[in-house]
């Protein structure tokens, strides 16, 4: 028999078995470089920062649309519009509401100063209705599309964070087989796997951040579509009340 082959044996066999876990999720983890390490925290920070926002928008987005819903039958139910105002005014629900009061808010308050008397006062009080509503709707949408830009930053960043950890887990393979002179596969595996392991948590915090990103810009901007077009018919109703005065 071979006395080198039977040292190599050895060796090997000693490597494996200082090296019980290291294909293990624990052991990629415990066993990997301190800068992989730090990515996969990063990563998985990330990650779990990003599904507490896709949660939080499912939820108030679902609740808008809902709030919406309701106010618009109370709305097109044909009641007084003072008594469907004074019913919100002191807790407005939901975005439309909250754009109706603001348009009914200076709908009173010209009518309380009687500034509806000139064709002037008029048309400076259908502006400033306006002006008022469209303010309410972009302050709305403010505060629905608050935190989007943490989820378009994990989904664009996070691939390469991923890749950043990739790199370093590849050269502690290489370090490895650098110090112990052998290029087997139980010297090279456990580098190259936590390599592996740091694009997976890259791409597991990038995909539902970037498919999230997408759907929410989708209905928040549906949902921007129907205020607007709220705003408009609300406004066109005040301005019929406008002519009817005398």
């Amino acid at each position: 028999m071979d006395p080198s082959r039977s040292v190599d044996s050895a060796q090997l066999a000693g490597t494996a078995a200082a090296h019980p876990g290291n294909l293990s999720l624990g052991g990629l983890i415990l066993n990997a470089d301190p800068i992989v390490q730090i990515v996969m925290l990063m990563l998985v920070v990330a990650s779990v920062w990003s599904w507490a926002i896709i949660i939080n928008k499912v939820q108030r987005i679902g609740n808008a649309r809902k709030r919406a819903d309701n106010f618009e039958d109370s709305f097109w139910s044909g009641g007084s519009l003072d008594t469907l105002y004074d019913k919100i005014s002191k807790k407005v629900p939901d975005p439309m509401a909250a754009t109706f009061a603001a348009g009914m808010r200076e709908w009173r308050h010209a009518n309380e100063r009687n500034l509806t008397t000139s064709d002037a006062m008029k048309g400076s009080l259908q502006q400033r209705i306006d002006r008022v509503m469209g303010v309410t709707v972009g302050r709305e949408l403010t505060q629905l599309e608050r935190s989007m830009t943490v989820l378009a930053s994990v989904g664009s960043i996070s691939p390469f964070v991923g890749l950043f950890g990739t790199v370093v887990g590849i050269m502690h393979s290489f370090t490895s087989i650098a110090n112990q002179q052998n290029t087997n596969l139980a010297v090279v595996a456990p580098g190259i796997a936590e390599a592996l392991f740091a694009t997976a948590l890259g791409l597991v915090a990038a995909i539902p951040a970037v498919i999230a990103y997408n759907k929410f810009s989708t209905d928040i901007g549906r949902y921007a579509d129907r205020l607007d077009n709220f705003s408009a018919e609300f406004s066109a109703i005040l301005s019929r009340h406008l002519e009817a005065k005398t």
